[in-house]
C-alpha cells in the first residue's frame, strides 16, 4: 500500500514513525494491538499455513523498541520516518539512513545470522 503524501507530511509533523510488521513474527499475535494499523494485507499462498499477515502501522519510537521483545527469534520489523530507518531483530535495534546502503551492512549480516534470507532484507517504504 503506498501513504498519501499528506498523511506521510502529518506523521512525520506527529513525530510517528510508519512501519511494517508481520503478524507471525510476534511472540503473541495480540500485540499488533498496541499500534495504530492503517493497513493490512495477506500473502496470497494456497496454503494458509503459509501465509503471513503484513500490517502497515503507525509507530512512537518507544513502542518500536519495546517491540524488539515481543519478536520470535529469526524475524525482524522495520520502521521509518523520512528516509530515517529503524529495522528491529529479537532484542537488537539498528538505525539507519535508506539512501545510504552502505549504512545497512550491520543489519543486513545480523539478519543473515539468524537465518533470514537476503532477498528479505530490502526493508521496503512503502
Amino acid at each position: 500500500m503506498k501513504l498519501g503524501k499528506e498523511l506521510l507530511l502529518e506523521l512525520v509533523k506527529m513525530g510517528e514513525y510508519i512501519g511494517v510488521i508481520v503478524g507471525e513474527s510476534l511472540k503473541d499475535s495480540n500485540y499488533i494491538e498496541r499500534f495504530k494499523v492503517i493497513n493490512s494485507d495477506t500473502t496470497p499462498e494456497e496454503n494458509e499455513e503459509a501465509r503471513w499477515h503484513i500490517y502497515t502501522v503507525e509507530a512512537s519510537k518507544e513502542q518500536i523498541e519495546s517491540l524488539s521483545k515481543e519478536l520470535k527469534e529469526g524475524w525482524y520489523a522495520h520502521f521509518w520516518i523520512g528516509r530515517d530507518l529503524i529495522v528491529i531483530f529479537k532484542d537488537k535495534i539498528f538505525e539507519f539512513n535508506y539512501d545510504d546502503k552502505e549504512s545497512w551492512k550491520d543489519a543486513v549480516e545480523y539478519g543473515l545470522s539468524v537465518g533470514i534470507p537476503k532477498e528479505q532484507l530490502d526493508f521496503t517504504l512503502s
